[in-house]
């Protein structure tokens, strides 16, 4: 064996270890950005050989349906945000969503909070409905890992949204609520991002019994996976926890 067939022995063992980390979902670039944090040095071209020849290839996206309800009366708020989701402060926006996620017993629903500042999801909660309580048992987590709440809060016009019960949340911090426009969910898209990445690299490949199922498959993903460890193009390939300490 040669000197290079060695070196590319060593360097498939990073790469499957660096993979089954990720779930079995990095693709090249956030491969080369793991080995290098490692100390390894790599051409993505060879990277590329080196998974094409031993079939590492991340998992695919599947499309999911949208859960937002904007057919209400209620007032809402402008978008106060305008998709300036950069150039952020931490705790200054946090953005938020809900998602479904099938189970053999029917759905169940996931309110996330996250903070633009390192795209890090600070408050979530998931429940076999999708009232109001939701998005504020989710507010109610990320108020407690941040201990406070944020100058602007982001969402979609959903019927959740625009409830008394978060507003009450809200205005008593005086914090300024911002909503995406009607069927524009480019306004939003930090969100829809995550949800994207959720879908494709976690939930549609598993089959949940329950709710409590979902709710430690979210936990493991979201606490031990995706705030610790996932690494993100648009922080510079550090995932939100590095991103944050490192600021």
């Amino acid at each position: 064996m040669s000197k290079r067939d060695i070196e590319n022995q060593k360097l498939l063992t990073m790469l499957q270890n660096s993979f089954a980390q990720s779930h079995k979902t990095y693709g090249i670039l956030r491969l080369q950005a793991d080995l290098k944090n490692q100390g390894v040095i790599a051409n993505h071209k060879r990277i590329a050989q080196i998974k094409r020849k031993n079939d590492i290839y991340p998992r695919q996206f599947k499309c999911f349906v949208t859960t937002t309800d904007s057919n209400h009366d209620s007032p809402v708020a402008k978008n106060e945000l305008n998709r300036a989701f950069d150039k952020v402060k931490k705790n200054q926006v946090w953005v938020s969503d809900i998602t479904y996620i099938t189970t053999n017993v029917g759905w169940v629903y996931l309110a996330v909070i996250i903070d633009l500042y390192a795209r890090k999801v600070v408050g979530w909660d998931v429940d076999n409905h999708m009232r109001a309580s939701l998005v504020c048992n989710a507010l109610s987590n990320a108020t407690e890992t941040r201990n406070g709440l944020p100058e602007m809060f982001h969402s979609d016009r959903g019927v959740q949204y625009v409830s008394e019960e978060l507003e009450k949340i809200l205005d008593k911090k005086k914090v300024t609520i911002s909503m995406s426009r009607k069927g524009n969910c480019w306004d939003n898209a930090v969100s829809e991002s995550f949800f994207g990445t959720l879908k494709q690299e976690l939930i549609h490949h598993e089959k949940y019994k329950n709710l409590e199922e979902v709710r430690m498959s979210l936990f493991k993903y979201i606490e031990a996976f995706y705030n610790r460890k996932r690494l993100h193009s648009t922080l510079g390939y550090k995932s939100p926890d590095e991103y944050e300490k490192a600021s």
